[in-house]
């Protein structure tokens, strides 16, 4: 069926909303574009003029797509290579969605999206409408086709996982920026004992780089371990040079609303490293090095501005 124009300009409408909720839900800014494009087919396939909510059915059509991803993708996990780790969005990017109440800066946190996949799909879609997007159980219920009461119980569940996964409390963006010159100071010192100052006792180091790229299989786990595996990944060398393809820039950026240190060879972005900062340290790096979940961080990056780095390796 033809849409109208009005009809175009209604889902078009809809678009950074459908996309933000994809994201949170699938962790992968491709496989959210292809989910809103296949809602876009089965809303050009329906009849507009006869759907009493659009924003309801889009939302539902939208969530149902991602549900199926979510179980489909579960498999595939099964046989990736090393750690997987969500596609990081840097500071700007609009499938980022809203960030204006503390539940939706969470939601969108790498911390908590890593966090989601121990989640089952349901819970992670009741999780994500509600919390980033403030739906009512009633219209989560429609839209999952539950009742209200099994909503709040999903979402009951949802939240003890994730607060069980999370560290502890955050602090201001400042002081965190504050911590993340100085663990770079302190890696490109050499020296191992700066290092472990800045980190919790129990900090961990995860990194994802999908067989594509060199990255343990396993994380790093304790202050010490995870000190000198940075002090080792950011000393600089012609060696370093050679397996990266260049001189490496280090900049500090903000990826999912965390800090975080973009790592970039002629303007192509080859790391992501999310950093976990608490007011007891930093508790977590989430390094994403996957080539193919960095396709969208490059282009970013290259539309924005940026300053000078703070490394060179």
């Amino acid at each position: 069926m033809a849409l109208t124009v009005q009809d175009v300009d209604r889902f078009e409408a809809a678009r950074p909303r459908l996309g933000a909720i994809a994201y949170r839900l699938l962790g992968s800014a491709s496989e959210a574009e292809d989910a809103v494009q296949e809602t876009f087919l089965r809303w050009q396939a329906a009849d507009p003029a006869r759907i009493e909510v659009p924003e309801a059915w889009l939302t539902k059509v939208l969530t149902n797509l991602c549900l199926n991803q979510l179980t489909s993708a579960r498999a595939r996990r099964e046989t990736y290579v090393g750690q997987w780790l969500p596609e990081p969005l840097l500071a700007g990017d609009p499938l980022l969605g809203p960030a204006d109440t503390a539940e939706q800066r969470e939601s969108l946190s790498y911390a908590v999206l890593t966090l989601l996949e121990r989640l089952s799909p349901n819970e992670r879609a009741v999780y994500v409408l509600r919390e980033a997007f403030d739906y009512s159980h009633r219209e989560i219920a429609e839209i999952l086709d539950l009742t209200e009461a099994a909503s709040q119980q999903i979402l009951h569940r949802a939240k003890k996982h994730v607060a069980a996964g999370r560290a502890r409390t955050e602090i201001d963006r400042a002081a965190a920026r504050r911590i993340v010159e100085e663990f770079l100071a302190a890696a490109a010192s050499g020296r191992t004992e700066p290092l472990v100052a800045l980190l919790t006792q129990d900090a961990v180091a995860i990194g994802d780089g999908g067989g594509k790229v060199p990255a343990r299989t396993r994380p790093f786990e304790g202050a010490l371990a995870v000190a000198k595996f940075m002090r080792g990944l950011f000393k600089p060398g012609p060696a370093k040079r050679a397996l990266v393809g260049g001189a490496a820039r280090v900049h500090a950026a903000v990826a999912n609303g965390e800090p975080a240190l973009v790592v970039v060879v002629d303007d192509r972005v080859i790391g992501v490293m999310c950093l976990e900062v608490t007011a007891d340290g930093i508790a977590a790096f989430r390094s994403q090095a996957n080539p193919d979940k960095l396709v969208r961080a490059t282009r970013h990056w290259a539309a924005t501005g940026h300053g000078d780095p703070l490394l060179v390796l």
